[in-house]
């Protein structure tokens, strides 16, 4: 089930569905992040639209208005680090099964909001993964109706003005994380094989190497978000971002309005996406991480084939600001050199000649 398009040639080996996955995850519950300085947190994340679902004395939990317990947990830790996420699993046996693995924690009873039971794993980049089952939802808040239109062939809007609220965009729920590997096709292997993800979308170098994997979850019928995980080739594993979905463009533009008045740092956008089609908006975080505000996602069934493109600047969005060289640069320290030299002698997927033509795509 796979198809080639923009006059793309696949000369290597490429992210393809597994024909039996261990297992087939049903939702991104979360992220895990630590942090230093837990009030900086929580003063960007609530700017950012999420909403403080409980403090401990060192852990922060926020949730979105939407029925997850929560979607961001943030550690207190000496450094600044992305730790890994949640994947939601259909049934006990489904945990038990991954707990086959080698690696696998034990199963044991969550202490996070909305219980549950979950084990941890790390995939081939190091990344940690827990894997729950039975977490328990909570009730979903209220949040602004997305305003209505008036487009030239129907007007619905008639003696009512738009006048959306002056305040923080109200993120619904987490869409996806997206992260950068060095070992590449074994990480993307590993998430198809186990947990059944997808590849929509693959973006290719001009020697038809595979450079991002935009990934969806395997809901059969169901219509699933175009990617709930992307994987990008880098010389090291990094998180690149994450993202919120919000309710309409005028919640992305005035989550932008509302950062830029309180003193965050803008990354990119307004802009919208070709792979995903996504209305997206960029900011940083105190420590420097990239976090997303999106609305007017794609949605595939499991039927939908697998599209290969050519990746480049130019093909990250249909308008909006070309995105900036900043961007995709790497933070660049001893630990990164270290990562630099360490994979080029020993992953297969970094060479040399990749790194300098994405250096001179990329800037």
């Amino acid at each position: 089930m796979t198809t080639q398009t923009d006059s793309v040639v696949l000369t290597c080996a490429q992210p393809s569905r597994h024909p039996a996955p261990t297992v087939k995850a049903q939702a991104l519950t979360h992220l895990i992040f630590e942090r230093p300085d837990l009030d900086k947190a929580e003063a960007f994340l609530t700017d950012f639209g999420l909403l403080l679902a409980e403090r401990t004395a060192d852990c922060l939990y926020f949730r979105g208005t939407g029925p997850a317990p929560y979607l961001y947990r943030v550690q207190h830790g000496a450094s600044a680090r992305f730790i890994g996420f949640g994947l939601e699993l259909a049934s006990l046996e489904d945990l038990h099964r991954l707990a086959e693995l080698p690696g696998a924690s034990t199963i044991s009873a969550s202490p996070h909001p909305g219980a549950g039971h979950y084990l941890t794993l790390r995939d081939p980049s190091g990344f940690v993964v827990e894997a729950i089952c039975g977490q328990a939802s909570v009730g979903s808040l209220t949040h602004r109706s997305a305003l209505s239109f008036n487009a030239v062939d129907a007007l619905p809007r008639i003696n009512s003005p738009q006048r959306p609220p002056i305040a923080p965009a109200e993120v619904i729920r987490l869409g996806h994380v997206v992260l950068e590997l060095a070992d590449f096709q074994a990480t993307c292997a590993w998430y198809t094989q186990h947990f059944g993800f997808i590849p929509s979308d693959v973006q290719l170098l001009p020697d038809g190497s595979p450079a991002v994997a935009f990934m969806r979850l395997d809901l059969g019928d169901t219509p699933a978000d175009h990617h709930t995980l992307a994987l990008a080739q880098t010389f090291m594993a990094a998180y690149s971002h994450s993202a919120y979905e919000v309710v309409d463009a005028d919640a992305v533009g005035m989550g932008q309005r509302v950062l830029a008045e309180r003193g965050w740092k803008h990354a990119w956008g307004m802009g919208r996406h070709i792979l995903g089609s996504q209305i997206f908006d960029y900011w940083q975080d105190p420590w420097g991480d990239k976090h997303e505000h999106y609305c007017d996602g794609d949605l595939y069934t499991a039927e939908r084939p697998t599209g290969y493109h050519p990746v480049s600047p130019d093909a990250m969005a249909q308008w909006g600001q070309r995105m900036p060289k900043s961007f995709t640069k790497p933070r660049m320290n001893g630990a990164a050199f270290k990562a630099l030299l360490v994979n080029l002698r020993r992953s297969p997927d970094v060479t040399l000649r990749k790194l300098i033509t994405m250096a001179r795509m990329f800037g």
